[in-house]
């Protein structure tokens, strides 16, 4: 059974900018005294928290290639450069790097209260300092976050940290090797789409610690959609939508995720849920679990998702709709195949290829993405920019993929023609 899902391409829609807008840039060795421009770029630091004056809403602010390193000091807990811009509607204001180029964020983007109307955009986002093998002494469960004594000796806590913001996005982001892939907390809304979340926590003594997102809501609506996320340590989680029972978690759509090897899907917390809807999300040996400690949630909707080798865990709802959910043993039911156009990039896809017979191939019909004649690369998810899995031309709207295991996911990148 194919399961293909294709989005509309935004791509001209994203980078449409009114008249007026300008284009600035920044640069590893940037410098303050600078024009902006691409021959004598900025500074990031100064550039990110608004210190640019020139920079206004609707403008976009290019990183060349290269890393940005924050500074660190061993003791001090640092979540990255602060991002404290304010874009306005229909004018927001975009951070991206130069195209063709390869940015990396070590050390994390801290975006406060006072940041809004902001979107980021194919950046990489991770920590250089070594994960250190154990994190002795307890750490502090009331707010997930370690002592000071414990993570913030070894690295900075990094990440995607998101305090606030109305119509924020962050796109199709690699976010890897930090404590906590990404905090999106209860101010904030808007969007997470086609993110690559990997590597990301620490071993405590208790457990492990640090989730791929790790997020709470209450006003707007927060949409995580086309992510594909795996994480590291038992007792974390890629998507940990939770909370006390002071917390809140309403208002979540989180669809079309691909989510395997370690780590469940969680929306729930101690207080009743409302308006959370779970869709067409692969699961691949992880659980789903809608619902958590509260005893009754108000309104959810679960529908059309695929849990392989793992179990559905359902909490009780006044309203629910149940829809067309799949859960199979792994190596079980029928193969099924999910593809996914990224609707920024038309040159990008996710694919998920469930193979329980486990053959050598998959055939993949990838219509209204590839034709014959098109140079198509298939990447590990945790190898965003290494060696392809696969690299050919397609002979037609279908490739054999290769499926070495019962379970797999790939990015799927088209070369653009050079004529």
């Amino acid at each position: 059974m194919r399961l293909a899902r294709y989005a509309v391409p935004m791509l001209l829609a994203t980078l449409t900018t009114s008249a007026s807008a300008a284009d600035w840039f920044v640069a590893p060795d940037g410098k303050n005294s600078n024009a902006g421009t691409k021959d004598a770029p900025w500074d990031i630091a100064i550039t990110l928290s608004g210190g640019q004056k020139k920079v206004q809403p609707g403008d976009t602010i290019w990183l060349k290639g290269g890393t940005y390193k924050v500074p660190w000091t061993k003791g001090k807990q640092s979540y990255g450069y602060e991002v404290r811009l304010a874009g306005a509607p229909d004018k927001h204001i975009k951070i991206r790097p130069v195209t063709g180029e390869r940015a990396i964020i070590d050390g994390g983007l801290n975006l406060p209260e006072t940041t809004t109307y902001v979107w980021i955009q194919d950046l990489e986002i991770m920590a250089s300092e070594p994960r250190p093998d154990k994190v002795l002494g307890p750490a502090n469960t009331a707010n997930a976050l370690p002592p000071e004594s414990d993570i913030s000796l070894y690295r900075p806590w990094s990440g995607l940290n998101v305090y606030g913001g109305k119509d924020m996005k962050f796109i199709n982001l690699i976010i890897h090797d930090n404590c906590q892939g990404s905090s999106w907390w209860v101010a904030s809304e808007g969007e997470m789409y086609g993110c690559i979340i990997y590597n990301n926590g620490w071993q405590a003594s208790d457990r492990g610690h640090g989730h791929c997102v790790y997020t709470q809501n209450k006003d707007g609506t927060k949409v995580i959609s086309n992510c594909i996320m795996s994480s590291m340590f038992d007792g974390t989680y890629c998507v940990h939508a939770y909370g006390s029972a002071n917390a809140y978690v309403d208002n979540y759509v989180v669809e079309d995720n691909f989510i395997y090897e370690k780590g469940p899907l969680l929306i729930g917390g101690g207080r009743p849920s409302k308006n959370v809807k779970a869709l067409r999300n692969v699961c691949f040996n992880v659980p789903l679990k809608f619902g958590y400690s509260s005893q009754e949630n108000e309104d959810g909707e679960l529908k059309d998702n695929l849990i392989v080798g793992e179990a559905l865990a359902l909490k009780k709802f006044k309203t629910l709709v149940n829809e067309n959910n799949t859960v199979v043993k792994a190596g079980q039911g029928a193969p099924k195949t999910v593809f996914l156009i990224n609707k920024y990039d038309e040159n990008r896809a996710h694919l998920a290829v469930y193979n329980p017979q486990k053959a050598a191939t998959f055939a993949v019909k990838m219509d209204k993405f590839i034709k014959g004649g098109e140079t198509v690369k298939l990447l590990d998810p945790k190898d965003f920019y290494g060696k392809p899995l696969w690299e050919g031309k397609a002979t037609g709207d279908t490739l054999n993929v290769p499926t070495p295991k019962d379970c797999n996911v790939y990015v799927v990148l088209k070369v653009p023609s050079t004529k």
